[in-house]
């Protein structure tokens, strides 16, 4: 197992040239880059298809958005138990077969003019659920297979391959919509899937971890002690306010966003997508940041800063008007910047509570998290889809990027705000249960 060092290194590259070395660091890495990329990819294949193709209105948007993020709110926690027994391997190239042969499914369903709402509302479900417990597992494997120095350095080479996923998976999903069909598009993202299950499964390091209990009670009493452990961590505990912020509002932003563009812009479905694309690049060049900059100005003014500035560029998208020649440079400029600040964002929340979570609590903290974080997702995509038919996109837009500042003003209020360049060692045994 790790070890539990009381802070994240300093050293930097000797830790960073030392994990490019590790063969199973490299086949976590090109597998999880597949996968998100396959991920994004189908975010934006989805909702472009009922919008484009089907004509869904904002509230059948809204409907497809909370369908395939419901799973998040639904699975997250007992995925967090189940990832503390099992090998994470094992979930991580299940879930990808899984998500490779349900995007199959869809793109056959597609070719035979059957793809409609309904199978989109299916596949966007099973999806949903099989990242979820790719997600968490992914997270929890990272913390198993280097050591807690490396952990800064781990998640900014992991969260730039997410940053690259969200360059090239967008504009591949928009363009294959625009240019051929939903039917390709779905299949373009179930390849990704599975080179993602081919680079996994070649990871050969075996995992410490407890041995399994049988029983449904042994499940909830693991739980328990999750949720337990995060309420009673004062910096985890503001993570998840946080993040539940965050994500409602962002959720409500992306469903009147996905609107917005094509509606009231008029940008076609390649435009949507290289708009969203825009943020990868930003991201990737956030991830780099992450590395760095906490060790130098400390973890909570990063953290603060980031959130606060990254979310007041967002209530600039509101006031776009005219052509295309004019709205999607603006909209490359904006989402860029945003890919830098909300990644920044990212890597440094990870990496404290990564840092403060004993190594046998890892997947459940990261499942309760996701809950209360993510899980918020489908109440906002909701919210969105409401806003924009009641209000219109313009408004619902503006109020939804401002609800977006909750979250950082949850963080300054905190001792989140107050950490600096090194983190606080874990506690040698996790809370126990009642």
């Amino acid at each position: 197992m790790p070890s539990s060092s009381s802070a994240v290194s300093d050293s930097g590259r000797p830790a960073a040239s030392s994990l490019w070395r590790d063969g199973d660091f490299r086949r976590l890495w090109v597998g999880q880059t597949a996968s998100q990329l396959g991920e994004h990819a189908s975010l934006v294949v989805l909702p472009l298809f009922a919008v484009l193709t089907l004509n869904a209105g904002a509230g059948q948007l809204g409907a497809l958005r909370a369908v395939g993020q419901a799973p998040i709110l639904l699975l997250s926690l007992f995925a967090g138990a189940w990832v503390d027994r099992w090998r994470t391997r094992t979930l991580m190239v299940l879930t990808d077969a899984g998500r490779a042969l349900a995007l199959s499914a869809a793109a056959v369903a597609g070719l035979l003019g059957w793809l409609g709402l309904p199978a989109l509302l299916v596949v966007a479900f099973a999806v949903g659920a099989l990242s979820v417990f790719f997600d968490v597992a992914y997270q929890t494997s990272l913390v198993r297979l280097v050591k807690r120095d490396q952990l800064t350095w781990g998640n900014s080479a992991l969260e730039g391959s997410r940053s690259a996923a969200q360059i090239g998976g967008p504009a591949l999903g928009g363009a294959l919509v625009s240019v051929l069909s939903a039917p390709i598009a779905a299949a373009s993202s179930a390849a990704f899937f599975a080179l993602s299950f081919l680079s996994i499964r070649r990871i050969d390091r075996r995992e410490s971890i407890p041995e399994r209990s049988e029983g449904p009670a042994r499940v909830w009493r693991r739980i328990h002690e999750g949720l337990r452990f995060v309420v009673g961590d004062t910096l985890l505990r503001t993570v998840c306010l946080a993040s539940a912020a965050a994500q409602f509002f962002f959720a409500a932003v992306m469903t009147v966003y996905l609107l917005f563009l094509p509606r009231d812009l008029h940008l076609s479905g390649t435009a949507v997508g290289l708009a969203l694309a825009a943020t990868g690049p930003g991201a990737l060049l956030g991830s780099l940041l992450a590395a760095r900059l906490p060790n130098r100005f400390g973890y909570g003014t990063v953290l603060v800063s980031a959130a606060a500035l990254g979310d007041c560029l967002l209530l600039l998208v509101p006031a776009l008007h005219g052509s295309s020649v004019v709205t999607v440079p603006a909209l490359l400029t904006v989402n860029f910047v945003f890919g830098i600040l909300g990644q920044l964002v990212n890597v440094t929340v990870m990496a404290v509570r990564q840092t403060v979570t004993p190594d046998g609590m890892q997947g459940r903290v990261a499942a309760t998290i996701t809950f209360a974080g993510m899980g918020m997702t489908p109440f906002g995509s909701l919210l969105g889809g409401l806003l924009a038919e009641v209000w219109g996109t313009r408004t619902s837009l503006l109020v939804t990027a401002a609800g977006m500042l909750l979250s950082p003003a949850l963080m300054a209020l905190s001792p989140l705000a107050r950490l600096g360049r090194t983190l606080p060692a874990p506690p040698e045994t996790p809370v126990p249960s009642a």
